[in-house]
């Protein structure tokens, strides 16, 4: 028996961008004794907690429907699906329609009833959500259903299948498949579990709902901010690069129509001509395929690698020498502009960096080395804003997938200063970019470690590392306001 009165319980974990507050696990108190739960990652658990395996809470595990989906009418009826999960609930937006002959009331979800997702990417494998009534609802394919007992508290077994730990149980447990993992009933059956007394289910998860939802609305408000912030770069990018840094100067219609005015004194060029003098290009990558890669060799990058005005790092794929000379292929260098033909969004660019070794491309980028009259800095702001991912996302074309040619790439026309003036705005957008682009890492950061609390806390109620059982929300019970920079 232990006690742990006094213990920090965050073990080392960050809980959130103002350290620890009122939320954080090591502000509760634990409970006065503990036994050693015979589990290594739980250890040491409430004395008189029951030790056990899920099969020991539940009345049954099991498959959903196979029925065929149907297209939405007035007589279908909704049908889960792994998409429907979502941070816990149900989504109703993305459940999926069987006809009413194809239910069967066996598959009907009752209120209670929890989905687990078996089959799925290995990240998503053991996603869960509960069903709260309502809306009538039927278990479908790839997702089991939980049916707690009558005395267990499906709000609580919900946070205990969202632990931590619990998903790394589950993830272990998991096989590997095609493109996917899966896990089954036996093993879900069989995942370890802690089992307080009825009222302390209950109380723990009302704990849980009460901060977690605060956690929440932090995390919301940072998100906002975010995306505000985001859309503040996209406007002070679109504005320099159409109507430049002086609001004094006159305006004349560029003639372009996605374009509007702009300066007078700015020139209208089809992109294809910034690339005339001799050493320049626009041309696309090479056609290389998947048996031409290898381990080592010549850098291949592809439209993945090419990001909203900055390149993006993210794996390495090569070609050999002899793939090099046998396919011709177009060496990338340093400096090098990337236009992704490819949707999302169609037309983004980016500057090649120093990658330390030689470089090639993929056929859907187009390589694009413009002449000494242009700025690369300016190219990839213009191809960064806003009016002009409208027109390539309108010139784009493709049932599966969208992309546009390089040839109505290159036939686009833009509206530009001298390169002096170029130069000006590309440092002006370097700097205020800079700043909003650090504004949100901060507030990734602050969503990041409140994410960790929300975690934390979550693990350190539902294994009993702290005491809730005197836990009553506050009288006046709100949400907290956080406190963010301002987007404008």
């Amino acid at each position: 028996m232990t006690n742990l009165s006094g213990t920090n319980l965050n073990n080392g974990e960050a809980v959130g961008p103002q350290g620890e507050g009122r939320d954080s696990p090591s502000t509760f108190p634990t409970y006065p004794a503990y036994k050693d739960s015979g589990v290594e990652w739980l250890g040491d658990v409430p004395e008189h907690w029951e030790v056990g395996s899920l099969r020991r809470l539940i009345k049954s595990v099991g498959n959903g429907t196979t029925a065929d989906q149907v297209d939405e009418a007035e007589d279908t009826v909704a049908v889960s699906r792994i998409e429907t999960i979502s941070a816990g609930l149900i989504n109703f937006e993305k459940v999926g329609h069987v006809g009413p002959q194809d239910v069967a009331r066996r598959f009907l979800l009752n209120a209670g009833d929890i989905l687990f997702s078996h089959i799925n990417s290995l990240s998503m494998v053991g996603n869960v959500a509960i069903y709260s009534g309502g809306r009538p609802l039927l278990h479908g394919m790839n997702l089991l259903r939980i049916q707690p007992l009558p005395s267990i508290s499906s709000e609580w077994l919900l946070y205990w299948l969202k632990s931590k730990n619990v998903r790394q149980e589950v993830e272990s447990r998991a096989k590997p498949a095609i493109n996917q993992a899966s896990i089954s009933t036996d093993s879900v059956r069989a995942l370890p579990a802690l089992i307080p007394p009825s009222f302390e289910q209950t109380q723990i998860a009302r704990f849980l709902d009460h901060e977690t939802a605060r956690i929440d609305a932090l995390i919301e408000e940072q998100q906002r901010l975010i995306e505000l912030l985001k859309e503040k770069r996209q406007a002070v990018i679109s504005h320099a690069v159409t109507k430049g840094l002086d609001p004094t100067v006159p305006m004349k219609d560029s003639g372009v129509e996605w374009l509007g005015e702009v300066p007078a004194h700015w020139c209208g060029v089809p992109i294809k001509y910034m690339a005339l003098e001799r050493g320049s290009l626009f041309l696309d990558g090479d056609w290389i395929e998947s048996k031409d890669i290898s381990s080592d060799g010549i850098r291949y990058i592809t439209t993945g690698n090419v990001g909203e005005g900055a390149y993006k790092e993210q794996g390495a794929g090569f070609i050999s020498e002899e793939t090099f000379h046998s396919l011709r292929c177009t060496e990338v260098y340093e400096g090098d502009v990337l236009v992704s033909r490819l949707n999302s969004p169609i037309g983004r660019a980016c500057v090649v960096p120093n990658m330390g070794c030689r470089v090639v491309t993929s056929v859907d980028n187009v390589i694009f080395r413009p002449d000494s009259k242009f700025h690369r800095g300016f190219i990839v702001y213009l191809f960064s804003s806003d009016q002009y991912f409208k027109n390539t996302g309108n010139l784009a074309r493709g049932a599966t997938m969208q992309r546009i040619s390089r040839g109505l790439l290159g036939n686009i026309r833009v509206v530009v200063p001298s390169l002096e003036e170029q130069i000006q705005i590309a440092r002006f957008l370097d700097e205020e970019t800079a700043c909003i682009d650090a504004l949100i890492e901060e507030a990734n950061t602050g969503v990041g470690l409140l994410q960790e609390r929300r975690s934390a806390l979550i693990s350190a109620a539902v294994t009993g590392k702290i005491d809730v059982r005197g836990w009553q929300p506050p009288a006046n019970t709100q949400a907290p306001e956080i406190a963010v920079a301002e987007a404008n």
